[in-house]
């Protein structure tokens, strides 16, 4: 460390315990109770999501009453997703929790800060928690481990000013990814008030096949193995699946490559296609700004004269989860041809689906401006945490 700031092991100034799971053959309860149960699920942003919490019974909760969270300890995830850290609200305080996370009780608050601690395990500290898990089938961290884990503890007072500066910067990393989410909920609403509901169709639109509106095909991907080493690593972009579920709607970049053998067994598709996926992630849709090829797991869809690819993807956002109970039951769910094509969708006139693809395309632009506003904002924060535990806070302090 480059500021004099002694160090102290965990278990110096903490206690850690771990959570309990239900006892065999008990399940959760169906009616929400006094009694919540905490999983790793459950864990966001340092702290709990109150929205999808299970409960148990009473006399569940009198077998494993003894692995309780109190709202002025921290938790950290100790199996699977490891290293996930945070506090308890006040509303769940003694709730019971999981086996695959643990409990950090402070035992010494004249020397630290639970604030600070939370702060410095969910940033620096997470290079020290992944060195000590356990590399398993399902990665884990004993509780000793998290116990050796050494903190810089300059003091009380100087600990608090670097926990409210970071609390700081992380309300306007809030803000901004509140922003983004904003213009996704403004893209909806405007597709409603210029359409209607696409399911209800209130306002009378003519109803016609999916087939009938362009051209849907599933990608190629001819060759066995399908990770054939000789297929992959050229010059022409591949997209699968995650790739499409996790583009905001836009394709703008790529992780996998085919090569000229690839390409061969497969098929490049158009700049401005609409990929839909049919597999494991359901109906997720992406518009490539690039030509790309994919598997048969995605699906591309070309628009003829009566339809705008905008259009088309807001159309298919509102069916998302009809079409996912749609997929067949298997091993992994997924849907073919014939369920996309057999689709029906409101037919607008075309120019108001053309004014609407503007107003997509304006709102995108904002988006685009706020993801790297974002990105930037990241970086900074990054830097300023770095900053924080290494002590340039402290002398930045003391030179003022």
């Amino acid at each position: 460390m480059s500021f004099n700031a002694p160090l102290y092991s965990l278990k110096d100034i903490a206690i850690v315990k771990g959570g309990k799971r239900l006892p065999k053959g008990e399940p959760y309860s169906e009616v929400v109770t006094k009694y919540p149960y905490i999983r790793v699920c459950d864990f966001s942003d340092r702290t709990i999501k109150e929205g999808k919490l299970e409960y148990i019974s009473e006399a569940i909760y009198q077998k494993i009453k003894r692995y309780t969270i109190s709202s002025e300890d921290i938790y950290i995830s100790i199996a699977g997703t490891i290293g996930a850290v945070g506090t308890v609200p006040e509303t769940l305080n003694g709730a019971n929790l999981t086996e695959n996370a643990a409990k950090i009780v402070i035992t010494k608050p004249d020397l630290i800060d639970r604030n600070y601690l939370v702060w410095h395990l969910s940033t620096v500290g997470q290079k020290i928690i992944e060195s000590k898990k356990k590399a398993t089938s399902q990665p884990k961290l004993a509780l000793f481990r998290i116990e050796e884990i050494e903190i810089p503890l300059p003091p009380l007072k100087e600990q608090k000013r670097i926990a409210a500066i970071l609390d700081k910067a992380d309300v306007i990393r809030r803000k901004r990814q509140q922003a983004i989410d904003l213009t996704d909920q403004l893209l909806r609403s405007v597709f409603l008030d210029m359409f209607g509901d696409p399911v209800m169709n209130p306002k009378g639109w003519e109803l016609v096949s999916f087939a009938s509106v362009g051209q849907l095909d599933r990608g190629k991907s001819k060759h066995r193995p399908r990770n054939d080493p000789v297929l992959l690593g050229g010059e022409h972009p591949l997209i699968q699946t995650g790739d499409v579920a996790k583009s905001g709607g836009y394709i703008t970049t790529y992780k996998s490559t085919y090569s000229d053998v690839g390409l061969k067994q497969s098929k490049k598709w158009p700049s401005g296609t609409l990929c839909i996926t049919i597999a494991a992630n359901i109906a997720n849709t992406g518009i490539l700004e690039f030509e790309a090829c994919f598997p048969d797991s995605v699906v591309g869809f070309t628009p003829n004269e009566l339809v705008t690819v905008e259009y088309i993807q807001s159309w298919l956002g509102f069916l998302q989860k009809i079409i996912e109970d749609a997929a067949p039951e298997s091993a992994q769910k997924n849907i073919n041809l014939a369920i996309l094509r057999s689709l029906e969708i409101p037919l607008p006139k075309i120019e108001m689906q053309n004014k609407f693809s503007q107003i997509v395309h304006k709102i995108k632009h904002t988006k685009g401006n706020l993801v790297n506003g974002e990105s930037e904002i990241e970086a900074l924060f990054d830097s300023l945490t770095q900053q924080a535990f290494n002590g340039e806070l402290s002398k930045q302090a003391k030179a003022a």
